[in-house]
């Protein structure tokens, strides 16, 4: 489907190279969708249900294979003695803990820059929106543009169509800058036009700041492979020392299992900003939308 606006930056180039067909503005618009959307990590293709249950199922077949490894040893002649596995066990699960902590810890920092920013851009926002009002010629048309562009963040979250309001919420900066810069020509010795043109320009720099916080700085996948193969191997351990010992099979594994699972999907959860239950508020957002409704007369 064709664009319903233009691209500006890589259209214009593909224009100065002779392309100015319909198609320009398709494939411009795609390029970008690809830019917004291309930042995933290794347990994105799981919903986090469905997260939780991989994960349980590996902790318990980790267990069961250190078990049943451990078993085999205890039945062999002149198997190990059990104080030093002990030892490196409890040195395995430690890691295990420091790397847990850790990442979790990633995963809240992120989740409060998230927060954080959103409060930033409401205020950046609504001080534009009064700025306006001072400026000698364009305010309505800003004021309206300043509206769309608070509608068109609320409903990246509220729809879920992220890459889409992102790239609606770029042009209509690129409308905002234009009427910006069109001013700041006509009244170029304005003090009120550069605290305009200052606030708005912090707008757009919350904005690539909240793309940055929330579609690129994610978790990165390495970490998430470390965790899940010292989690794999420590457990494994756990149930080798199990087997070692020569100890039936004890229900306590399921909760551990659970539990640790429980863990990775709190950590996966604060990562996916637009999933889950731990979602960042919008209601500062919602808040300065509601101020910008012009009163009924």
């Amino acid at each position: 489907m064709q664009p319903d606006y233009e691209p500006p930056g890589l259209a214009t180039g593909l224009r100065a190279c002779g392309d100015s067909s319909p198609y320009t503005d398709a494939v411009v618009y795609n390029i970008r969708h690809i830019m917004v959307t291309q930042y995933t990590t290794v347990l994105d293709v799981f919903p986090l249900w469905s997260l939780f249950l991989v994960i349980v199922v590996l902790v318990l077949a980790a267990i069961e294979g250190g078990y049943r490894l451990g078993s085999y040893r205890h039945r062999q002649p002149g198997h190990e003695k059990e104080a030093p596995v002990g030892t490196m066990v409890g040195a395995t699960l430690g890691l295990l803990a420091f790397m847990l902590a850790f990442t979790f810890g990633m995963a809240a920092s992120r989740f409060d820059t998230r927060k954080q920013l959103v409060l930033d851009e409401a205020n950046a926002i609504g001080t534009t929106y009064l700025r306006t009002a001072m400026l000698p010629e364009r305010r309505d048309e800003i004021r309206a543009l300043l509206r769309s562009y608070v509608d068109a963040r609320l409903e990246a979250v509220r729809s879920g169509r992220v890459a889409e309001e992102i790239l609606r919420s770029e042009d209509i900066q690129g409308q905002l800058w234009s009427a910006a810069t069109a001013v700041g020509l006509q009244h170029p010795d304005s003090i009120v036009v550069g605290l305009f043109v200052e606030s708005l320009n912090e707008v757009i720099d919350l904005h690539a700041k909240r793309v940055t916080a929330g579609l690129r700085n994610r978790i990165p996948g390495a970490i998430w492979v470390a965790l899940l193969t010292i989690a794999t191997l420590s457990l494994a351990a756990m149930g080798y020392h199990a087997g070692l010992v020569g100890t039936i099979r004890s229900l306590a594994v399921i909760v551990v299992a659970v539990a640790f699972s429980a863990v990775i999907a709190l950590i996966a959860d604060l990562d996916r900003p637009q999933e889950g239950t731990l979602t960042v508020s919008q209601q500062a957002l919602n808040d300065v939308r509601q101020s910008m409704n012009p009163p009924e007369r």
